[in-house]
């Protein structure tokens, strides 16, 4: 199994509407990134996505699992881009701040820090244990 962590501006999709739409899942999709779209063509069914809100509150504040594998994006005219779909899994009961993550000497190396600006990235392991702990989820 692989890590991930997928970031959402929660005034255009949130952890809430996440849990709301239930275990039949959501498309990811609307990414244009090249380097975002290889990760999310990288994924695997089963594979757990950390849920973080970008720009407004810039936290992990959840976890979704990948249910379907890249797809052609729907919204994309051009056919270039894909999607995956996923469902909730969990929500942290203490939300993780970029600002904690940072502080955090172990989490330097994560591309949550060095490529702030990516919105699908991959996680280790040993990162992804550090941030569950972090977020009250064991």
């Amino acid at each position: 199994m692989n890590y991930w962590l997928l970031k959402s501006e929660p005034n255009v999709w949130s952890i809430d509407q996440q849990i709301k739409v239930g275990s039949k899942g959501v498309d990811w999709d609307g990414v244009r990134n090249y380097q975002a779209a290889n990760n999310l063509r990288k994924m695997k069914e089963g594979d757990l996505c950390f849920f973080y809100h970008s720009n407004i509150g810039k936290e992990v504040v959840g976890i979704v699992e990948v249910i379907k594998t890249a797809f052609t994006d729907p919204t994309d005219k051009t056919k270039k881009f894909v999607a995956v779909k996923v469902r909730f899994k969990n929500k942290l009961k203490t939300p993780v701040s970029l600002e904690n993550i940072k502080k955090n000497k172990e989490l330097k190396d994560l591309a949550l820090i060095k490529q702030s600006r990516l919105s699908v990235m991959e996680i280790d392991t040993k990162s992804w244990k550090i941030i569950l702990k972090m977020g009250s989820i064991s």
